[in-house]
């Protein structure tokens, strides 16, 4: 049976690009897929042949995704809870447009979550990184913290745990007025709102995360989403093909870090090394701006799995694709983590000996210590190749599809829908 699938990104191509590898899937087993999206991600979507569809009354652009993070309280609250009524309204406008059997929303969008609840829609959150809703025994996203092995360490997790969901449940009196607008319930602890989706699909690999002492009914685990972006397919290498010394990706955040000075310092690093390197500086970070050594090329874009063939190492800030492509090209890291969900991926990758982390206030001499140690020490890249083994049977076991029919089977077989939609010709 053929559903029609409605999927909610938001921010950077970053976090736009699992929901396209998501919407490939799913049409690859014959359903229709639409993206709602900001505005500027329109050839995007276009380019990967789906319908696009954009926010009216959510915020676009660097109002939807603030550049400025130092403080995540006030971050959270400006992105995540102040627009929900407008990302809620601009989901039931869609809903209320075109037939829709079920959402797939990204996690942080709350307000989405929120219209397609209310609508009456099945509605799944897709978290393509470890996951925000805190789980027992498991650090939570925001740590950085390893898995708990003593008393000591599980009491620090749960204090982290507890400390996260106090900063989220200051903005809940804003969570719920949306909720009231809508005629939903009021929830207890913004945390609740996780289990109202239908499914809670961690895009990540059972492997690479931590354990968690038990999951949530709804959840499930459906391996990394790892389409490359339409802005990133070509690739010429830039080394000389003869070249025998090592090789290196640094590869920039797709997002809007403020990482222009970190990034300097990683190329100042690797340009007093016996390597030969490529930087991606991605969307966000313009090459201009930067000074490179001989040994060091700047591209914008690049095909990191291409790239990924003939480097020995990546540099990173952390984010999950980068993290999870390296470890299934067998590759050791060095994860210089800006924001909050990158330590979490630095944390796990550091815990399976598979890689380095640093601040991002390290020296030039910390980072090349650091990226000496993994060319020179084979431990790491073995590490390496036996969690990407485990990455890529859980790709190959993704039970994506599955559990989004299961949803909208479920949705329609209830008559979920909204009643002015029952006369829509629903099959």
């Amino acid at each position: 049976m053929s559903y029609r699938f409605l999927l909610a990104s938001w921010g950077t191509l970053g976090n736009l690009s699992p929901l396209l590898t998501a919407g490939r899937r799913l049409r690859r087993h014959g359903h229709h897929v639409r993206v709602m999206a900001d505005p500027i991600m329109r050839a995007e979507v276009e380019a990967a042949e789906f319908e696009f569809v954009t926010w009216r009354r959510a915020p676009i652009g660097e109002a939807a995704d603030p550049t400025d993070v130092s403080d995540m309280q006030d971050w959270v609250r400006r992105t995540v809870f102040e627009p929900c009524s407008a990302y809620a309204a601009d989901i039931r406008a869609e809903i209320e447009r075109a037939l829709t059997d079920a959402v797939l929303v990204l996690d942080i969008l709350f307000g989405a979550a929120l219209g397609a609840e209310a609508s009456g829609v099945p509605f799944a959150l897709l978290s393509p990184h470890v996951s925000i809703k805190p789980l027992p025994g498991m650090p939570p996203a925001t740590s950085g913290l390893g898995q708990p092995k003593t008393p000591k360490e599980r009491a620090e997790v749960e204090a982290a745990s507890a400390a996260l969901a106090a900063m989220m449940n200051v903005s809940l009196p804003i969570l719920n007025r949306a909720r009231a607008e809508l005629g939903l319930a009021a929830l207890g602890d913004v945390m609740d709102l996780f289990d109202r989706a239908d499914r809670l699909l961690l895009a990540t690999s059972r492997a690479f995360d931590f354990r968690a002492d038990s999951l949530p009914d709804n959840f499930r685990y459906i391996g990394p989403l790892l389409d490359m972006p339409n802005w990133s397919k070509s690739w010429q290498a830039p080394w000389p093909a003869q070249a025998h010394r090592p090789r290196a990706l640094i590869a920039s955040s797709t997002g809007a870090q403020g990482q222009r000075d970190l990034i300097q310092r990683i190329i100042d690093a690797a340009g007093t090394m016996e390597i030969d390197a490529v930087v991606t500086t991605g969307p966000n970070l313009d090459a201009a701006e930067l000074r490179a050594p001989t040994n060091v090329h700047l591209l914008r874009g690049a095909p990191h799995d291409s790239v990924m063939k003939e480097v020995s190492l990546v540099v990173s800030q952390g984010g999950h694709g980068t993290v999870t492509r390296s470890l299934i090209n067998a590759l050791p890291q060095l994860i210089l983590p800006m924001g909050r969900d990158q330590s979490a991926n630095a944390a796990r990758v550091e815990a399976r000996g598979a890689g380095l982390r640093l601040p991002p206030t390290a020296s030039e001499a910390e980072i090349a210590a650091a990226i000496n140690r993994l060319i020179t020490e084979p431990q790491f890249k073995l590490a390496a190749c036996k969690i990407g083994e485990a990455i890529t049977a859980d790709i190959e076991g993704s039970g994506l599809v599955e559990e989004m029919e299961a949803i909208a089977a479920i949705g329609r077989a209830a008559d979920r829908r909204p009643v002015k939609r029952q006369h829509r010709g629903v099959a």
